[in-house]
């Protein structure tokens, strides 16, 4: 059977195109591309899907967000922006959780296509598996090639629309607030090396402190949760300032000093990254970088329902913020 891929390499263009020509979208396509397409289809002897013809006109008023932990107030807040963007546009939204298992991803992504849902929004961070990430690239082309349009928050590797937060850079800018405010001993709460979110902002923190002729600090990798931020700071050093890659570790980490009899931020200083709104009213206030999450949420549901082609890759900045849990050196 003829494929719209194999119309779409024939004619030299994008899936999304030859899907515009083929499957009855309302989006415009130039006219010299639509001819490549309309002969590269007619030579192949390929067929619509009508299916597909429907969901490209927009029939479908449902959109799947795939987010890796409802519980985690970070994929909440993204959730709960892309949620209120789509029902601005009167769409309905089905959300599932993978609990952090790239299987349980691609598994998603396939069955909201089998349900012809109008687009499909990921929220999460890659892993550091060049295979996995190839499989969900792959389940996503067919998707797309169905007429189904997709977007993520995170890293630009699935070739879809992205919101791609500034991990690295942010956490390089909180390392150079920190080293301003007397800190030359650090340690970081890394969370597992296979998350690439994680391991940008453990990294964006090295680097710089090595930039700055600083001591490399201690890190400490574990899960990337609560409880792996309190296990993570029972095994910190002498570090006067404590640095975890998410907000949420960043609580585990001040549940185990308060325990501990650990005073923050007279003993050592506690920061975190994200600016969860759980932790507006925590004392001490937790330093943090601040992303913009429910805007980010809605810019990537806008990008899962525009154009798409090409590709869109919205860079969003983080801000550092410095609160009480972090304290200057004397």
């Amino acid at each position: 059977m003829v494929t719209l891929e194999d119309v779409a390499k024939q004619a030299g263009v994008s899936l999304a195109t030859a899907s515009r020509v083929l499957n009855g979208s309302t989006r415009q396509v130039g006219a010299a591309l639509r001819a490549r397409v309309e002969q590269a289809a007619d030579e192949l002897g390929y067929r619509a899907n009508i299916a597909a013809q429907t969901l490209a006109r927009g029939a479908s008023n449902v959109i799947g967000i795939v987010v890796h932990d409802l519980t985690d107030p970070y994929f909440a807040a993204l959730a709960d922006g892309a949620m209120r963007a789509a029902a601005t546009e009167g769409l309905l939204v089905m959300v599932g959780t993978t609990h952090r298992d790239p299987e349980q991803e691609i598994a998603y992504v396939a069955t909201l296509n089998a349900q012809r849902v109008r687009a499909v929004l990921l929220v999460g961070s890659r892993v550091a598996d060049p295979a996995v990430t190839g499989r969900l690239r792959d389940e996503l082309a067919r998707y797309q090639a169905g007429g189904g349009r997709a977007a993520c928050v995170g890293q630009d590797l699935l070739g879809v629309d992205t919101v791609a937060p500034a991990n690295r850079q942010g956490a390089a800018e909180l390392a150079r607030a920190l080293a301003d405010l007397g800190h030359t001993r650090f340690a970081v709460l890394a969370g597992p090396p296979h998350l690439v979110t994680a391991a940008d902002r453990c990294a964006g923190f090295v680097e710089a402190l090595e930039e700055l002729g600083l001591p490399a600090p201690q890190v400490i990798h574990g899960p990337f949760d609560r409880d792996g931020g309190y296990a993570a700071a029972t095994q910190a050093g002498d570090a006067t300032c404590v640095f975890a890659v998410n907000d949420v570790m960043a609580v585990g980490a001040l549940a185990a000093y308060r325990e501990r009899g650990v005073r923050v931020p007279d003993d050592v200083s506690v920061a975190g990254f994200d600016d969860i709104v759980t932790l507006r009213d925590h004392v001490p206030a937790l330093t943090t970088v601040r992303l913009p999450l429910k805007d980010m949420g809605a810019r990537a549901l806008e990008l899962a329902l525009g154009e798409g082609d090409p590709v869109v890759v919205e860079q969003v900045a983080g801000e550092v913020v410095l609160r009480e849990s972090v304290r200057r050196m004397t």
